[in-house]
């Protein structure tokens, strides 16, 4: 029997909301929908690390930021660390990577601080050696290769011309787009020619409220993500047309998503659901017909699912688990909370359940990964308030609340990190006392960043 092939298309800092599975009507995704209904929706998928070097560490690798090393951004994944393309490459797959790779020390990446991938035709830092329109990346000798047309099509092209070299061998290839990401040169989000949405927008109840920089954004972000999803549709048509739709397994998913400077005065870097939560998708062999999936999955479980999903063991040292069992039997074992770290905006800590976020917080330091101790900054009830306006931390009728999740956390801590810090408690005011907000003369986007201002604070 042949060998699976597998793909992941790696969006960066795309919201779960902006597909239509998750509510959006604005219909940006019919690929990603249809594809989802036909195979697996992952319906509650979390990134570990809300920011990209430490979540893309996690991808590859199926451990936690502060395992890899990798816990803030420019810090290279170790060249020793177990990837997903090695255990790949070992097994008789032939590996390949497309795009932004954000785990090396320059551009072009050297050949060592590739991750194991044998192919290669990226940039470290794609928003820094590219544009929308002047796509730069280093093929496998690190000469500069200009791909033409706008930037997202130019890389899901050479994804295709990957796929058709390779048909007749089995083959793991992640394709890594920028998109939604900003580019940074401008702070602005360069949708491509025509497909900017101007009109009839919809602005998801956390932005509407807190606004941000979502009134001069979202347009150009939804353009990236309708580009996105035409690209994956596209992807999915080279398979079909070449008769390896059966044979390969496809993993649609992103390292974080975007708050749009809502929550602190960048984009991410927060433990709210608009930076950690993230569409996803799988389908191909195992995962035809498994319908949307409730159970909570997280970015450490991407590399366990996909060597499981090719019949390779996951090697002992991953701390992410292979979501097919639950597909197979929706009464397997599985967790009830998922754990996430948060670095340069601040030290963070959080977890999460089907109904309740917990999140702790300390300040940050650029040479150290932890603190020993936190305050506790966040609580939102997801069932009754799922974009997390109102902020219960502090809030006494919910102590037995914070006290269950407090303890999920350390939990948490103990077994990735190896250590039991102290978490002060939020003293907040009187539950009964109800603060105006934001009040006048107040700016909401900078209310949000202090946590401590009131219980009822974002």
């Amino acid at each position: 029997m042949r060998k699976p092939n597998v793909i992941v298309f790696f969006t960066d800092q795309q919201r779960h909301d902006t597909s239509g599975l998750h509510g959006n009507p604005m219909n940006l995704t019919p690929n990603f929908d249809r594809c989802a209904r036909e195979g697996t929706h992952l319906f509650n998928s979390f990134t570990c690390q809300p920011l990209c070097g430490p979540a893309r560490s996690s991808m590859q690798t199926g451990r936690f930021a502060t395992e890899t090393g990798c816990w803030r951004n420019h810090i290279p994944l170790p060249q020793d660390a177990e990837t997903l393309a090695k255990v790949f490459g070992r097994n008789g797959w032939h590996t390949g990577y497309i795009g932004k790779w954000h785990l090396g020390t320059d551009d072009p990446v050297p050949g060592p601080e590739r991750g194991g991938y044998r192919e290669w035709l990226g940039a470290n830092l794609l928003e820094f050696t590219s544009d929308a329109y002047d796509t730069r990346v280093f093929d496998g000798d690190g000469r500069r290769v200009k791909l033409p047309g706008y930037r997202v099509d130019a890389l899901t092209d050479a994804a295709i011309r990957f796929v058709d070299r390779h048909q007749d061998e089995p083959f793991f290839l992640f394709l890594s787009f920028l998109e939604p990401h900003h580019q940074n040169s401008i702070d602005n989000y360069p949708a491509p020619y025509g497909h900017t949405v101007l009109s009839n927008l919809w602005m998801p109840p956390d932005l509407d409220t807190l606004r941000g920089s979502a009134p001069y954004h979202i347009g150009g972000y939804y353009g990236m993500v309708r580009r996105l999803d035409e690209a994956f549709g596209r992807l999915m048509d080279a398979l079909r047309s070449l008769g390896l739709l059966d044979d390969t397994v496809v993993m649609f998913t992103s390292d974080h998503a975007c708050h749009f400077k809502t929550r602190n005065d960048e984009y991410k870097r927060s433990c709210h659901e608009s930076s950690i939560r993230v569409p996803t998708l799988i389908t191909g062999p195992g995962f035809k017909g498994g319908g949307e999936v409730r159970a909570l999955f997280s970015t450490v479980d991407v590399a366990p699912t996909l060597l499981d999903a090719a019949g390779l063991a996951v090697p002992d040292g991953m701390a992410g688990r292979s979501i097919l069992p639950v597909l197979r039997d929706p009464k397997a074992p599985w967790r009830d909370d998922v754990f996430f770290q948060i670095s340069e905006t601040e030290t963070g800590r959080g977890v999460r359940t089907a109904k309740w976020k917990y999140a702790v917080t300390a300040p940050y330091d650029p040479d150290r990964p932890d603190s020993d101790v936190y305050r506790e900054a966040f609580l939102y009830d997801l069932e009754n308030d799922p974009y997390e306006l109102v902020n219960l931390s502090g809030m006494s009728t919910f102590r037995p609340v914070a006290d269950d999740m407090q303890g999920r956390l350390l939990r948490w801590i103990e077994a990735v990190e190896g250590k039991r810090p102290s978490i002060e408690p939020h003293v907040g005011v009187d539950p009964f006392q109800r603060i105006p907000w934001p009040g006048a003369g107040q700016d909401p986007a900078r209310h949000a960043i202090d946590p401590y201002r009131s219980p009822l604070a974002v």
